[in-house]
């Protein structure tokens, strides 16, 4: 495989990659990184000399941020929304890193929101650093919804009433509470948490591959299938953009610091005031 990507450094030890996103100022999922990480995904799932996969970044305040707003607001909405039949291209990509024959990690040192918490909650595990791992799903205010399988995922990791609080809330979620709800499998030092994810890593990448991906295969099998609920999530994203507040709020959550580094590092106060804008 050649892992040859632009904001992506892939290295591969044995049986082990580690993949480190590097996207400045926030990595935030620009169509281009996006891409990236499609392919990314489909040659993961296609190397069959890998049994474990680690996700971190080359920034330690910020994991892996939104899709790109900008972006966003350029979707056609000319015609009415459609219910599909097949997943769509984002969905794609998470359901590679939930399904792929490989462990996937999500190693989280600083912020993750949006799509990129979307992708960390497809991984098999994940990570975080006390005091400063900080979750956020902060498409609700700015009139739109986690349509990257948050609306499908959160429920099954921390259940209904608290996915419903963090999507609807759009608050951040820090890491002893992302810890105690299920969303993050443990949370370390920032000193510890490198240590700690490499020595699982390498320790599950030594083990009988068959027995490592036969019995991933067999957790999986007790999950419901997700497709039908990524498929309404995909259709009501739609619908939202297709309202008159969308567009609106979303270009004032840009005009007002969103995608900026420093309105990022806030973006829980930052999208709350969206509202207040009028």
């Amino acid at each position: 495989m050649s892992y040859d990507y632009q904001h992506l450094q892939v290295n591969v030890t044995g049986r082990m990659a580690t993949v480190i996103i590097d996207n400045p100022p926030i990595n935030l999922i620009t169509p281009a990184l996006f891409v990236e990480l499609d392919s990314l995904s489909q040659e993961l799932s296609a190397d069959d000399q890998l049994t474990v996969v680690v996700l971190k970044s080359a920034d330690p305040d910020f994991f892996l941020a939104h899709f790109d707003v900008s972006a966003i607001l350029t979707f056609p909405t000319d015609t009415p929304a459609t219910r599909g039949t097949e997943l769509n291209a984002f969905h794609q990509m998470c359901e590679r890193f939930r399904t792929m024959d490989k462990v996937t990690i999500a190693q989280i040192e600083g912020r993750v929101g949006g799509g990129g918490s979307e992708l960390a909650a497809s991984c098999d595990m994940r990570f975080g650093v006390s005091g400063k791992t900080k979750i956020n799903q902060m498409e609700v205010p700015i009139g739109i919804l986690p349509g990257g399988t948050g609306t499908q995922r959160l429920p099954r990791l921390m259940g209904r009433a608290r996915a419903l609080e963090v999507i609807l809330g759009a608050d951040d979620l820090d890491a002893e509470t992302a810890e105690r709800w299920g969303y993050l499998n443990r949370i370390f030092a920032a000193d510890e948490i490198g240590g700690f994810v490499d020595k699982l890593a390498k320790r599950i990448a030594s083990f009988p591959v068959a027995a490592v991906r036969l019995a991933k295969r067999s957790v999986d099998a007790g999950h419901p299938d997700l497709k039908s609920g990524m498929l309404e999530e995909a259709y009501l994203f739609q619908e939202l953009l297709r309202t008159e507040d969308a567009p609106v709020y979303m270009q004032r959550f840009l005009d007002m610091g969103g995608q900026t580094r420093e309105g990022e590092l806030e973006v829980a106060k930052l999208s709350g005031r969206v509202a207040d804008a009028e």
